[in-house]
């Protein structure tokens, strides 16, 4: 039997250390409490996300190891390359947050289920309209084309789920989120497990307590006023190919 800590309600910002969490299902760590944007900011500043399905408890996970991208390191492979050099997308930030949200919470694949429950993407939603939850939306025209979201915490970001309605759209919005996080000084964003997809583009996998303690050290530095202010979409094969 599974035993796990109840997260109290009157204590938004107590978590149990993280090095608690299972083995097995990897990095369970508790469950309970609520979405709140409090509550919410406080696990990702202890390196702890939710994730949970609907008729659910929320649950709140700390894998080890950890999925992190370098975003020094992220950039358009050669296939990417080549189909951004024929494709007139436009990419923007925070222009489309919902839509992004809602577009990946959508089923793929023939799975009729989302882990994106109405409770979770209303949460980020509040994170957005508080300045702490972001996207970056790629464009083919007036349509989404693919997009990406998640949460920023000092000059850490923390990936939550991407999308893509045209071949390549996720993977050009993660490009595009990286060379900004780059240009504004944040070196991890956080993919939280790790999948073939995830390392086929370039992520790779960090012990847990190295990732905590990047956490603790990059949430502390605030981003500069230059990050995350929506605009007009802009061109994104010059932006990413130069």
């Amino acid at each position: 039997m599974i035993r796990l800590p109840r997260l109290e309600d009157d204590a938004p910002e107590r978590f149990p250390d993280p090095s608690r969490a299972l083995d097995e299902p990897d990095g369970l760590l508790a469950f309970g409490g609520d979405l709140s944007p409090r509550r919410l900011l406080a696990a990702y500043a202890r390196g702890i996300f939710p994730w949970y399905g609907e008729g659910q408890p929320i649950l709140w996970w700390s894998p080890d190891p950890r999925c992190v991208f370098h975003t020094a390191a992220l950039r358009p492979n050669r296939s990417l390359r080549r189909l951004l050099a024929r494709r007139d997308w436009r990419f923007s930030v925070d222009h489309a947050f919902r839509d992004v949200v809602e577009a990946c919470a959508a089923p793929r694949g023939g799975d009729d289920g989302t882990w994106i429950v109405p409770a979770m993407a209303e949460a980020y939603a509040g994170l957005h309209a508080l300045g702490h939850a972001h996207s970056v939306e790629v464009w083919d025209g007036a349509r989404l084309a693919g997009g990406i979201y998640g949460v920023a915490v000092g000059r850490l970001f923390c990936g939550e789920s991407m999308f893509s309605r045209e071949s390549g759209g996720s993977k050009a919005a993660l490009m595009a989120l990286a060379a900004l996080l780059r240009e504004w000084g944040f070196p991890l964003l956080d993919a939280q497990v790790a999948n073939p997809h995830l390392l086929s583009l370039g992520a790779c996998e960090m012990p847990r307590a190295g990732f905590l303690a990047r956490v603790r050290e990059l949430g502390s530095r605030p981003a500069g006023k230059e990050a995350w202010r929506d605009g007009a979409p802009r061109p994104l094969r010059e932006f990413l190919l130069g």
